[in-house]
């Protein structure tokens, strides 16, 4: 069918990469491109001899657009699939404009030096990809990503309107260790430390670090403590489900967890302002990613359950109605497929789902547009079929 470039070649990527090479029909070929090239040919040697899907390697650095716009030209992939960092969103959809390539990513841009994660930046470039003839899909992970194809997926079939949506993250998984994060050290704290936010009757409501706590009984995994953040989906959503009155995404957190993380905040270790050491500029943060075990180890050793969905109230035919769907991954069996633990995978497999539904040409809409604002049904076929299948609920214990 065609070929497809990820850039980036961590956790989520390497899942990605796994998957696409299953689904070696519709990605007949696949360049690996990252800062690290050797990361990139150990997942190539690994694979190669497993799939009909050729794999080749490249070594490039994601902030240099004109670099990147040269391997895009050189490599002509059908879609190039940005799994590196955030801060890098913008010099990658500037090279796929300049190669004239659609762009997928799965997770929203944010400048290096604020902890201030939004769509306006790559919202901006909505008229560049539109004039181009270029898709641009934002948010192909699971949250943003599988959470907006819910939401499409519910309107279509269930709601003419929906009113309230809570988005929930449970992540059940015991790793072991006493403090360690399950994606990328530094964008999971900055997540975490942030304010929380929700979007309400029209507006922000702005609320202080983990301030709103609920209790909620998650399907397969029991009761757990859940905390309201900021979450970029909450952005778009609230501009594109039509009825729309109150979007909240909480995410579970153990008490561990949260005090090892105060402790860290009150040392000042989680700031990413730079301090001079020993005459040298270093980012606490930074320095704190280089000393907690990397996410990618986490695989063998985490044992449990993730539990993330979306519960819907809105209305049909003039009548109240409830919906929840959500997806149960388990990290042992994530591993024994693809050697990663859940997190990791629930964001590669959407991201795959996304490369593929651009790359065949199902989802094709020149522009830059979110995750919800395309037919979800193929998209949700095939979660079902790569791994992520799903569950529905009419009657869901609602969240107050």
């Amino acid at each position: 069918m065609g070929k497809a470039m990820i850039i980036g070649c961590g956790g989520v990527a390497q899942v990605a990469i796994h998957k696409c090479c299953q689904n070696s029909e519709v990605f007949t070929e696949l360049c690996i491109a990252s800062r690290t090239k050797s990361k990139c040919d150990a997942m190539r040697d690994k694979l190669q001899n497993t799939t009909a899907t050729k794999i080749t390697t490249a070594q490039v650095d994601a902030n240099d657009v004109a670099a990147l716009t040269r391997l895009i030209e050189q490599e002509k992939p059908g879609v190039v699939l940005n799994l590196a960092l955030p801060y890098q969103d913008l010099t990658i959809m500037e090279a796929c404009l300049a190669a004239g390539v659609p762009y997928v990513d799965t997770a929203n841009y944010e400048p290096e030096d604020t902890a201030k994660f939004e769509y306006k930046w790559q919202w901006a470039y909505r008229e560049r990809f539109e004039q181009a003839g270029i898709t641009a899909l934002l948010g192909s992970g699971f949250d943003p990503g599988v959470t907006g194809v819910f939401s499409a997926y519910a309107l279509k079939h269930y709601f003419d309107e929906i009113n309230y949506i809570d988005i929930l993250d449970c992540n059940a998984g015991d790793h072991g260790y006493p403090f360690a994060t399950n994606f990328n050290p530094e964008i999971n704290i900055r997540e975490v430390s942030a304010n929380g936010s929700y979007w309400e009757n029209g507006h922000w409501v702005e609320t202080k670090p983990m301030e709103i706590k609920r209790v909620y009984n998650f399907p397969e995994v029991g009761e757990r403590d859940m905390y309201l953040l900021h979450h970029e989906e909450l952005e778009s959503l609230a501009l594109n489900m039509p009825g729309i009155k109150r979007i909240r995404f909480f995410m579970t957190f153990g008490e561990s967890y949260l005090t090892h993380l105060r402790c860290l905040q009150n040392v000042g270790m989680t700031s990413i302002e730079p301090i001079e050491f020993e005459g040298k500029q270093i980012v606490p943060l930074q320095f704190l990613k280089a000393v907690l075990p990397d996410p990618a180890s986490l695989g063998p050793r985490t044992k449990g359950k993730t539990n993330i969905g979306c519960i819907f109230t809105g209305k049909k035919n003039g009548e109240t109605k409830h919906y929840y769907v959500y997806n149960v991954c388990d990290h042992q069996e994530c591993y024994r497929e693809v050697g990663s633990q859940a997190v990791a995978y629930t964001t590669g497999v959407p991201a795959m789902i996304g490369a593929m539904l651009v790359l065949e040409g199902t989802w094709q809409k020149p522009g830059v547009h979110n995750i919800e604002e395309f037919d979800p049904d193929p998209f949700m076929a095939a979660l079902n079929r790569w791994g992520l299948p799903w569950q529905e609920s009419f009657d869901p214990e609602l969240v107050d």
